[in-house]
C-alpha cells in the first residue's frame, strides 16, 4: 500500500495533467462513477455528511488499525469528489488521518473552482473525515 503522502501526491499528479476546469470536472465525474456501489440500506440518516447541499453518505468501517470508507452521493461531482478523498485516506489509521492536514486539497484548487455550496460541503466532508478518526485516536480505538 502506497504511504499517505504518495497517495496524496498521486493525486496532485493525476489532477494537474489537466489544463481546463472542465476536464478536471470529467476526472471528477469519472472517479465518481467508479466508486463501488454504496448499499441502500446504508443510506440512513445517520450516515448523511452534514453541511452538503447534496446528500453524501460515508459509512466507516475500523478493520483492526486501519479505517476504510465507503460512500455515495445523489449529486455527480460531489460523487467524486468524496471518491477522490476516500481513495486517499481509506485503508490508512485513525492517526494518519487524524493528524494529516488534508492541504493536498488546496493543492488541486478545488476550493476556488467548485460553486460555493460545493465548496462547503467539501470542507464538511474533510471535516467528517477528520472528526471520524480523531474520536477514533480519542476514544483509544484507533
Amino acid at each position: 500500500m502506497k504511504t499517505l503522502q504518495e497517495a496524496k501526491e498521486e493525486v496532485v499528479e493525476e489532477f494537474s495533467m489537466y489544463d481546463e476546469w472542465l476536464d478536471k470536472y470529467e476526472f471528477l465525474i469519472d472517479l465518481g462513477h467508479r466508486l463501488e456501489a454504496f448499499p441502500e440500506e446504508l443510506k440512513t440518516e445517520d450516515r448523511l455528511i452534514k453541511g452538503c447541499q447534496s446528500r453524501v453518505w460515508l459509512d466507516t468501517v475500523v478493520d483492526g488499525d486501519r479505517l476504510q470508507f465507503r460512500a455515495d452521493s445523489d449529486a455527480i461531482i460531489t460523487k467524486g469528489i468524496i471518491s477522490l478523498l476516500i481513495g486517499v485516506y481509506s485503508g490508512r489509521t485513525a492517526r494518519e488521518i487524524a493528524d494529516d492536514d488534508f492541504s493536498f486539497v488546496d493543492r488541486l484548487g478545488l476550493r476556488e473552482n467548485l460553486s460555493p455550496t460545493r465548496a462547503n460541503g467539501l470542507a464538511s466532508m474533510i471535516e467528517t473525515l477528520r472528526r471520524t478518526a480523531q474520536n477514533l485516536v480519542h476514544n483509544g480505538t484507533e
